[in-house]
């Protein structure tokens, strides 16, 4: 009889040493996968000069964005995330890269050179307005925001930024993420207190109200990331040009659609 139960607690034991080899083994290939993208062949040099500000692997790992997942890249500029994601998500997922009028202006349709001759053949550029999204309801399982969010609060005197209700514009991003859908939020940070005020004139945010302004939105903070900190920043100069280009510190949080 004890060696019996000798026998029962081995097949225990093994079992439960087996499981976490199995989440041991399964946090290794979640960790490759980021790092396999920012790594796979025939990135640009352009590219491979921002991950040392930008720390996609580090960001994306955050964010949890899994192969088969239908993703979109808000905002995306000249498609940097776009092209990652187009890794991560793989054959079977699906990377949306939408930009407004604006950031087409802005970008010099640069994504056209990713997108060409069926490099990246998951990914589908769309011209956007930000309001009213031609996407069904809950089609998404997830979102990144990069370094745009504030742009949602910019109302710009020259007209070259269309002006934004903010909470239409949240509310369409809630409309669109599966519940349970993961938004990612990286966002240039502004000093603590100032909330919307410095995202026209410094474009930036700050990092307590854009979380409670999610919050409200219909999401539920899930984790945040120091991988873009930089404490020397003093959080009073502009952020796109200037000596602050590639030094200012950035949030990084992940929420849930609820």
């Amino acid at each position: 009889m004890p060696a019996l139960k000798l026998r029962v607690h081995d097949t225990w034991l093994l079992a439960a040493l087996l499981s976490v080899a199995a989440l041991a083994s399964g946090s290794a290939l979640a960790a490759d996968l980021y790092s396999a993208a920012v790594e796979a062949p025939g990135r640009s040099a352009a590219d491979l000069k921002r991950d040392a500000i930008d720390h996609p692997a580090e960001v994306l790992r955050l964010a949890q964005i899994r192969p088969g997942m239908r993703v979109a890249d808000f905002l995306a500029g000249n498609g940097y995330y776009s092209e990652l994601l187009s890794h991560i998500v793989g054959p079977k997922g699906q990377v949306l890269l939408l930009n407004n009028e604006a950031y087409e202006k802005w970008s010099g349709k640069r994504w056209q050179g990713r997108l060409e001759n069926a490099r990246l053949p998951n990914v589908e550029h769309r011209t956007i307005d930000a309001e009213h999204l031609d996407l069904p309801d809950h089609s998404l399982d997830a979102l990144l925001l990069i370094k745009v969010y504030h742009d949602f609060y910019w109302v710009d005197k020259d007209h070259e930024w269309p002006k934004m209700d903010p909470n239409t514009v949240l509310n369409e991003i809630a409309r669109v993420l599966k519940p349970g859908g993961t938004l990612l939020l990286v966002d240039h940070s502004a000093k603590p207190g100032t909330g919307s005020a410095d995202a026209g004139t410094l474009h930036r945010i700050d990092e307590a109200y854009a979380r409670a302004d999610f919050e409200k939105h219909g999401f539920s903070f899930v984790t945040s990331s120091d991988a873009l900190r930089r404490p020397d920043d003093p959080r009073d100069a502009l952020t796109y040009e200037g000596p602050m280009v590639g030094k200012t510190d950035r949030f990084a949080l992940v929420f849930h659609k609820r």
